[in-house]
Order: structure tokens, then sequence, then C-alpha cells
């Protein structure tokens, strides 16, 4: 059975594995429930039973997952679960009524009148995060909610800067966090100090799809990882954290939970287990790269605002880091293919407008680049890879999916 951990000020008994309800759904629309196939509901309920018969007692999913609220609403009814602690999450909007249909809407497709857990989803831009707070806002409409008994505790889920994250927290007026960190991407570490700090839940997000695509692992990470199989290291390494208390499993169908029970089944070995993994990972970039590369590549870089052409040169280092240290192909031109269409989700560009053509307006040369990498060691290098970057991975766009 999956063990708990205290959730943070609202006291909840937290699994440390959460099923996570992104890529169960049957479509990324907002379909009608009689377009819902019969074989995707089955598919939904049983990966429901089975998370549940495992001790997966936490289930989160979000207005703009799809239909992902719309087939579990009757699977919550047919598979019953006294500890159950359902939450779901709302983006934030400039208007509180639209913000609240929105609500209204959720509660209606899941069937429920009350939620354990509501996350404002989504503030990655600091007037999000003014949107939710101000007076009138959609806070105010939560604690409406929240007073009359419909919603527990109220958090918020972020992609944004560390910095909009820190401010968020500094607010103190969320009991819980969703926030991206694992192995792979750690940038955010001072957040789950600062939700520490004020006793907040932490819930990581995606470490499985956004942790490096680890259940399609590189042959190279499979290596590196052996005994583990990347995924059982990457949730032993988020959960030996004693600042994190729960992990989101976004499983598309049953079998997907069998590699993060192994990983719990090995949690009390973990201090065992992680660490010649982790060293190996780590000399493996610094064969690779270089010890050079490895300590100082994000020294001096500007941010995507203060770069021409809005090329985000931090996203497209590291990537190029994981690339060549640890193979991580498929996971890089996803992540490569979303900078330029990820909205606010995902901000910045890729390396396509960086000596493009005459027919690009807004085409970056070398020496423009040149003037902002001032401050960076790596100023003579990063055109090449640059270069490398749009070679390996350039090709068609990816949308990002939701809101």
């Amino acid at each position: 059975m999956i063990p708990t951990r205290r959730f943070g000020r609202t006291e909840l008994p937290m699994p440390v594995l959460s099923l996570g309800g992104m890529r169960f759904q049957q479509s990324w629309s907002d379909l009608d429930a009689s377009a819902i196939e019969a074989e995707s509901q089955r598919n939904l309920e049983a990966t429901l039973e089975a998370a549940v018969a495992a001790g997966f007692h936490h289930i989160e999913t979000a207005r703009y997952y799809g239909t992902s609220e719309l087939q579990l609403g009757p699977a919550l009814a047919r598979h019953p679960d006294p500890q159950r602690i359902l939450q779901t999450k709302i983006p934030p909007r400039d208007d509180p009524a639209a913000f609240e249909a929105e609500l209204e809407r959720s509660f209606q497709l899941l069937g429920v009148q009350r939620v354990d857990l509501l996350a404002v989803h989504g503030i990655n831009l600091h007037e999000h995060l003014e949107q939710t707070v101000r007076s009138g806002g959609c806070l105010d409409v939560l604690r409406r909610w929240q007073g009359e008994g419909a919603i527990g505790h109220i958090g918020f889920s972020t992609h944004g800067p560390l910095d909009l994250i820190l401010d968020a927290i500094a607010t103190d007026v969320f009991d819980y966090v969703n926030v991206h960190w694992y192995y792979i991407r750690q940038d955010n570490d001072p957040a789950l100090t600062a939700a520490r700090e004020r006793d907040m839940g932490v819930f990581l997000i995606s470490p499985t799809d956004k942790g490096g695509h680890l259940h399609s692992p590189s042959k190279r990470l499979l290596q590196l990882c052996d005994p583990l199989h990347p995924i059982v290291f990457n949730d032993l390494f988020c959960l030996t954290d004693p600042r994190v208390h729960t992990i989101s499993v976004g499983a598309a169908r049953p079998s997907d939970l069998d590699l993060h029970l192994q990983a719990v089944a090995q949690l009390d070995r973990a201090g065992q287990l992680v660490p010649p993994v982790a060293e190996r990972l780590q000399a493996a970039l610094v064969e690779t790269l270089g010890a050079p590369w490895v300590e100082t590549w994000q020294q001096g870089l500007p941010s995507w605002p203060e770069t021409p052409g809005d090329i985000n040169l931090p996203v497209l280092l590291w990537l190029h880091t994981l690339l060549e240290g640890w193979g991580l192909e498929s996971y890089a031109k996803a992540r490569y293919g979303l900078l330029g269409n990820g909205s606010h989700w995902f901000p910045g560009r890729n390396a396509a407008r960086f000596e493009a053509g005459a027919d690009e307006p807004a085409a970056v040369s070398a020496e423009q680049l040149d003037q902002v990498l001032a401050s960076s060691p790596w100023r003579e290098e990063i055109p090449a890879i640059l270069r490398l970057l749009k070679q390996r991975l350039g090709g068609a766009s990816v949308r990002r999916l939701g809101p």
C-alpha cells in the first residue's frame, strides 16, 4: 500500500503517489458525453480501479484536460473510495464571473458537491496572480465556495518562472502548490523551501513526462540508471526530499502504474539506491560535455524577453545538455517544438529565427545574438550550438495540449 504524508497545513493524509488525470482521457477537446467511446471509458475506469486498489487515493484533474472531468464523473461514482482526495484546477480569469462559470462546469462534470483541493491552474504570469488575489478576483470566488463547504483547500499550479512562484507563495493565501521539480530540472528548488517554510503542501507535477519522457527513455538513460528504471530512479529522487509530499502519476492505462509502485516498494532503500545512479548521470554529463560546461553553462544568459527574436537561450542550452549528455532526443524535440507555440505555458522561441532566411522578418544574426552574450563564458560556442539544435530538433512545431 502507498504510504501517506501530511500535506502541509491542509492536514490531509496525502499518498506519495497521486493519480493524474491528463493522459487517460479520450480527447483534448470538450466533447459531448455521447461522443465518449465505450473502450475509452472502460480503460479509464480500469485505470482508476487499479489505482484505488493500490492506494492512489488522491486524484487530480483540470477543467481543460479535455474529456477528463467528463469521463471521471461517472467513474468516480462507480468506483467509490472512502479515502478519496479529489482535486481539480480552474485557470484564472480577468472576469471572476467567467471563472465561477468554469468552476460550476467542473463540479457538474465531476458530479460532485465538494472537492477537497481546488487549484488556480496556471499562474504563469504576474497578471494571473493579480487576477487571482486582487479584491473581487478569483480567490474571492473560491473563498465563498469554501465558506459554503464546496471546497476544502485552495492552492495553485504553475509553469511560471521562479520569481513568480516565490511571489505567489509569499502571498500566504494558498494552502498548497503544484510545481515542476524533478531530477533533470531542479531550478525551482527555492520554491520548495519557501513552501515548506509556510507549511504548504507540495505536489510535483508531471515528473515522468516533463521529467524527460521517462515512459519511453533513451537507451543511454536506461544504461545510466541501471539497475533502476529511470521512472523508479526519478520517483525515488523526488520522494527522498522531505519537502515533497506527493508526485503525479499520469497514467494512460493500468500498466502505467507498475513502475511507480515498484519505486514506492523500494522507498526505504532510496538512500542506497539513488546516489550511485545520480553520480553516474552527473559523470556522463562531465564526460560528454566537460566539467566547465556543466558548471557554468547557465551563467550570464539573458532571459528570452531580453534576447533578439525572443530566443529562449536558457531552455535551448538546457536541451542541448540533456541531448548530448543523456540522449534525451524525443524529449528535446518535443520541448524544442513547443517553444514559440506554448504561450505562457512554455514561453520564448526556439532557434528557428537564428540566421533565418531573408523571408523571415524577425531573423536574428550572429552579430545581434553576440551583443546579449557578453556575460556568458560560452559566448563564442553558443551560435554553433544553436545551429546544431536547428539541425537536430527543428521541424514540425508542437502545439501544447490544454489551455
